[in-house]
Order: structure tokens, then sequence, then C-alpha cells
């Protein structure tokens, strides 16, 4: 039971989610912080209010309120994460795969792509045909 589970954690996949799990947090942590203490207060005194949160709010009678400074601070803070993951993950991944696939279509290899075992059977073919044309001579 333990050596299947220490496969499990021992697989690539599942050590980098780990990784992106942490760097995530702290990324939250940065983008969170950057919204308080940059954003917040300079939307905030356009408003005449300490903070966002603390602006746009909507008294209702028996003393409840609607805060969209704080629901303006989450979509700031949703936006700014959503800009970062676009620009520093999908736009190179997507970049990459164009690069690829324009190689493929220009009949250029991979030279990543793995070499399968008939690849291997044909080059041994191919040399040894060519090595017995070589002793008929």
């Amino acid at each position: 039971m333990l050596k299947g589970f220490r496969e499990f954690i021992m697989r690539g996949n599942v050590i980098d989610l780990a990784v992106a799990v942490v760097i995530g947090a702290a990324f939250t942590a940065v983008v969170n912080s950057i919204v308080e203490n940059l954003f917040n207060p300079i939307i905030g005194a356009l408003f005449n209010a300490e903070d966002l949160a603390g602006a746009l709010i909507l008294e209702l009678p028996g003393g409840a309120a609607i805060k969209f400074g704080a629901i303006l601070a989450s979509v700031i803070t949703f936006l700014i994460v959503a800009a970062v993951v676009y620009f520093v993950f999908v736009l190179p991944i997507n970049k990459m795969k164009e690069m690829q696939e324009a190689k493929r279509k220009a009949g250029i290899e991979d030279e990543s792509a793995p070499v399968t075992e008939l690849d291997l059977l044909t080059e041994i073919r191919d040399a040894l045909v060519a090595s017995e044309g070589k002793h008929h001579k």
C-alpha cells in the first residue's frame, strides 16, 4: 500500500501540481497585497474613502449595505491574476504550439520527437543494404 502511494507521489504530474499550488498561493498573496495597498487607496481617494472597500457603499434600510467597492476590488484582483496567467503561461504556450505546427507543415522534423522502433529498424536495414553494396563491388 505504501509502495503504491510512493509511486503516485513521485510521478511528475503530482509534484508539478504541488509546486503549482505553492506558487499560486504565493502569487495570490502578492496580487492581494498590490490590490489592497496600491489600487484600493488610489481608487478610494477618488471617492473620498479610506480604501476601495470603503468606497461605493449603498446603505439599505435596516443597517444592511451593498459594498460595490469591495466587489470592484475583487474584480481588479481577478483581472490582474487573469492577465498574468495569460501573458506568462497561455501566450507563450500558444506561440510554441504555432511554431511547432508551422514546422510540421513545412516538413521540418521536430528534434525532440521520439525515435520509434520502426525508425531504428529502417536505419539498420538501410545501413545493411549500403554495406552489402560495398562488399559486392
